[in-house]
């Protein structure tokens, strides 16, 4: 599974959303279920799946699917391909 993918399933899963919904738009607060409970499991499902900790202020930063990955991105995860 790529990494992108990975990032999408990892969306879907801590935002209890159905295995087809479209994330890559997504943006904190967009959705009913992205609230503050949610982005915390978020950010714990996010460095569980990717080996990486998430700083206070990336946490505060993460406000939608793109910038969730910038921000692993610059933690050195690989999105090319």
């Amino acid at each position: 599974m790529s990494n992108i993918d990975r990032l999408r399933t990892s969306f879907r899963t801590a935002l209890d959303l159905s295995s087809d919904f479209d994330v890559d738009a997504l943006e904190y607060r967009g959705i009913e279920k992205w609230d503050s409970l949610a982005h915390m499991s978020l950010v714990a499902t996010l460095e569980d799946e990717f080996g990486v900790m998430i700083d206070t202020d990336d946490v505060i930063d993460m406000s939608s699917f793109g910038k969730a990955r910038e921000i692993l991105q610059k933690q050195g995860v690989d999105f090319a391909g």
